[in-house]
């Protein structure tokens, strides 16, 4: 069944029927509802992780089926090494979020839960699509279950960060929507035919200058989503003011769209202007910039879900950072810590959450000592945090550790500033560990806090082992990247300036840069795939 051509079709029909199912029933059976549809969700795609063809050398479990025959538009579908760890981490998220908004939500209730599993569908479809106009689709679907979460059930000030947040979004998908028709017109002026198909789209022939408007069209949408900075100032709205659920899936999964836009679309359909002097310095910048900066803001946050909301702008600053970094090292490491990201800041947003179902506030300044009264709770949080800082032993450090080692290779002082990153980590976090859980317990609310219960165990059991798990042996994670990271290397190296190969050249002999770099990982020496042959692989 998982060699199928169908499972991705599976994952993508299911959550959609649980969610008309959630609004046939009651409140608390539609969170029932939705808490085993996401669950079976999970128990489905799970498998996908061991049944995964390492090194095949092309994307995996396809469908190819027409759609809109007359404009080349059809239900293309397919993972690769990039994907499977971008699906798979939805698929873990959705059902702790969903567990995790039972005692938060209370009015709506089906309405909210059809919501969830609507917005998994969407954020299903970005990950798997093979088409650009059945990408565009899902991209669109997703923003309006996220508009409704923030504006419905999140704090005082929702509407604000809804209308804000679908705004920003949809100036970037409407240029996206432009670059994408522009890209099928220049492929029927080359080739005679009309084709929305990501596998011949990759076969265009354009011009440098043209290449440089469609990958400004395309990096705008995705830099949004991100966000880099200085289009990052729709976050920390949207985090502070959504509800805890619609928090951690914001920061876990949507966020990492814009990311792996740039993997899957912005670069390999467009190598020539991704990977000029102006755009890779660019982007450079900005992600080092971005590091800095919200570090920084994050330091005097007086309220702890916002502090979290900024970490992410730092977080995925070094992921960009390992992307135009263009090395098989700096890819594999920010990929991997596009998950670990997930993992550890749902994390967090969980904990929030769970402080504030019990004290109604988030204001660090009104906690204090409650690791005496929630000792439980207080473990979860130290683990979480050091993840979150990129101690040695959890997937923080695995991902930051690939991060600076290959971007050093060819943005050397950017990557020293940007270490510098990790270190102002410690000083935003630990001192906000330290505020809540530690210091006198001289409250008398706090002195009546409940530890966590066995539901809110249950939801933190998965993260926390993710975290132990990677950080201690990434292997199979990384292992399932290298083809991917391959081929994007692939499309960037068959240009002889790009900076991959102006770095070679300044490296002793014997040292190599991209594809072939990739020798070794932190769980021990592990030989690189063969690389395939060169050319754009097809998706179906």
């Amino acid at each position: 069944m998982y060699h199928s051509h169908w499972i991705l079709t599976l994952l993508l029909a299911i959550p959609l029927a649980g969610a008309f199912a959630c609004l046939g029933v009651s409140g608390e059976r539609a969170g029932r509802v939705a808490l085993w549809t996401t669950v079976l969700e999970a128990a489905l795609a799970l498998p996908l992780f061991w049944t995964f063809r390492i090194g095949a050398g092309s994307f995996q479990n396809t469908v190819s089926v027409p759609w809109i025959g007359a404009w080349g538009i059809g239900y293309r579908v397919g993972i690769d090494g990039i994907s499977l760890l971008m699906v798979l981490l939805t698929v873990v998220i959705m059902p702790l979020a969903v567990a995790g908004s039972f005692r938060y939500i209370e009015r709506h209730r089906p309405a909210y839960y059809a919501s969830m599993l609507v917005l998994t569908t969407g954020m299903l479809g970005v990950f798997v699509a093979l088409d650009m106009f059945l990408f565009y689709v899902f991209w669109e679907l997703m923003l309006v279950p996220m508009y409704f979460i923030i504006g419905i059930w999140g704090g005082e000030r929702r509407l604000y960060s809804a209308i804000k947040f679908f705004l920003y979004t949809t100036v970037g998908s409407l240029l996206m929507l432009v670059a994408i028709a522009g890209l099928v017109y220049l492929h029927w002026r080359s080739s005679g035919t009309v084709t929305f198909a990501y596998a011949e789209l990759l076969n265009t022939p354009i011009s440098r200058p043209v290449q440089f408007w469609l990958f400004a069209a395309f990096a705008l949408a995705f830099a949004i989503k991100v966000p880099m900075f200085p289009l990052h100032t729709w976050l920390p709205d949207a985090h502070t003011e959504a509800p805890t659920a619609g928090s951690v899936v914001l920061a876990g999964i949507l966020l990492k769209m814009g990311t792996y836009g740039f993997l899957r679309f912005g670069i390999p359909l467009f190598p020539r202007a991704a990977t000029s002097h102006a755009v890779v310095g660019l982007f450079v910048t900005l992600a080092v910039i971005g590091i800095l900066y919200a570090a920084w803001v994050a330091a005097v946050q007086p309220d702890a879900k916002k502090l979290v909301a900024y970490t992410s702008v730092a977080h995925l600053g070094f992921v960009m950072l390992g992307v135009f970094g263009f090395t098989a090292e700096g890819l594999q490491g920010g990929i991997l810590q596009m998950v670990n990201h997930g993992i550890s800041t749902g994390a967090l947003f969980l904990l929030i959450g769970m402080l504030y179902e019990r004290r109604h506030t988030r204001n660090i300044a009104d906690f204090g000592g409650i690791a005496k009264v929630m000792p439980v709770f207080a473990v979860c949080l130290v683990v979480v945090a050091l993840s979150s800082i990129g101690l040695p032993g959890t997937n923080g450090f695995v991902g930051e550790f690939l991060i600076l080692v290959g971007t050093f290779r060819t943005h050397p002082l950017a990557t020293v500033i940007a270490a510098t990153g990790v270190i102002f980590a410690a000083c935003y976090m630990l001192p906000m560990v330290q505020r809540v859980i530690l210091n006198p317990l001289d409250r008398q609310e706090n002195r009546e806090l409940q530890d966590l219960g066995g539901r809110e165990r249950a939801i933190l059991v998965p993260l926390l082992a993710l975290i132990l798990l990677i950080g201690v042996y990434p292997k199979p994670f990384l292992d399932r990247l290298a083809p991917a990271v391959d081929r994007v290397l692939q499309r960037v190296d068959m240009l002889p300036s790009v900076p991959t190969a102006r770095a070679e050249r300044a490296l002793p002999p014997g040292v190599r840069l991209g594809r072939e770099a990739f020798t070794a990982n932190l769980s021990g020496v592990v030989d690189a795939p063969p690389a395939p042959a060169p050319g754009p692989e097809r998706g179906s």
